[in-house]
């Protein structure tokens, strides 16, 4: 399981990470480890923590408010009390070494800076600074991710996964409608000809 990190946001990054959210749900944060190597591998922290199991559980759980927050019409009271409670908490500690810099914090510490950028964003879209949030069009996929294409025409999470999917759905279908189409037409015969 490889994670990735096509949201263009912290927050939606660790959206990610429960996907397929409207048919089979995949769950990325299975086990604390799986929490601790997101967190370094998010960028967060250079040092992985240390997860217990409540803690692996609080990740999720800001995941789910979060998602709740960003695609609900509005946002519930509990919700927006959670994610700021959580942007509240302590801060990664960045020390410069002879390797370079080194991020160390605890999941309290990975959970401030996600809520961090969640609030910054849900912040953005509703005072219209931020107006490139989309849902991928693959219908099965539910990430969200900042479109920052030029034309602003970007429709997949991610081409690997999604586009290449639907592209190859899109040319099978065509194929297949070419074929039922010669299939029904009749062949006229030479004495059938209007001159």
């Amino acid at each position: 399981m490889e994670f990735v990190f096509i949201g263009g946001n912290l927050a939606l990054d660790l959206l990610g990470t429960l996907k397929w959210r409207r048919t089979a749900p995949e769950e990325f944060l299975r086990t604390p480890a799986d929490a601790a190597r997101w967190a370094v591998e998010s960028g967060v922290v250079t040092v992985a923590p240390r997860v217990t199991e409540a803690e692996l559980e609080s990740l999720r759980a800001l995941r789910e408010t979060i998602y709740r927050l960003v695609t609900g019409p509005s946002a519930a009271r509990a919700d927006v009390a959670a994610l700021n409670a959580a942007a509240a908490g302590p801060r990664v500690e960045t020390t410069l070494t002879a390797a370079g810099a080194r991020r160390t914090g605890g999941v309290a510490a990975v959970a401030a800076d996600v809520a961090t950028a969640a609030i910054t964003l849900l912040g953005d879209v509703r005072t219209g600074r931020e107006t490139r949030l989309r849902e991928c069009e693959r219908p099965d996929c539910t990430r969200l991710f900042l479109d920052r294409s030029r034309g602003r025409t970007r429709s997949w999470c991610g081409m690997a996964e999604c586009g290449n999917r639907v592209k190859a759905a899109e040319y099978r279908a065509r194929k297949a409608a070419v074929r039922t189409s010669r299939r029904t037409a009749s062949p006229s015969a030479p004495g059938d000809r209007v001159a």
